[in-house]
């Protein structure tokens, strides 16, 4: 059905994640490709007026290997025909951003029960609903 999904996946999230992965598995065409990504929070754009916080590069590139090691062992366990991609930046517009560079036909975002922090800052999948390039399924 589609040619090209874009899988997003939170490490802490990883059985969302890889709910969000069957999904693409059987949505996919043959020789199609997923991608997982993983998108690495700016924590230093969100400081900014509130507080100074200086994160070391260190912790951002341990976080990378991380999600890199995670994803590509979540690849291989499914024996997917896809790649990895690991970006910095803000969740949503990461997501929006990648879609659109893809090309990509569907985004499949596993979304949360809100809390009362939603409701201030809007969710992930709520953003990426609102703003993708493509069509969206939103697992829940």
């Amino acid at each position: 059905m589609y040619k090209k999904i874009l899988v997003p996946i939170a490490m802490d999230q990883l059985e969302h994640g890889e709910s969000v992965l069957n999904i693409a598995e059987k949505l996919i065409d043959e020789g199609g490709e997923i991608v997982l990504l993983n998108v690495i929070e700016d924590l230093n754009a969100y400081a900014q007026g509130y507080m100074i916080v200086d994160f070391p590069l260190e912790m951002i590139e341990e976080s990378r290997r991380h999600a890199t090691k995670t994803l590509e062992a979540l690849k291989t366990k499914h024996g997917i025909n896809g790649r990895v991609e690991i970006r910095t930046g803000g969740a949503a517009g990461t997501i929006n951003a990648l879609a659109n560079e893809e090309n990509a036909d569907l985004v499949i975002i596993a979304s949360h029960r809100p809390g009362l922090i939603d409701y201030f800052i809007g969710s992930t999948a709520s953003r990426v609903v609102s703003h993708c390039p493509c069509a969206v399924l939103v697992d829940r």
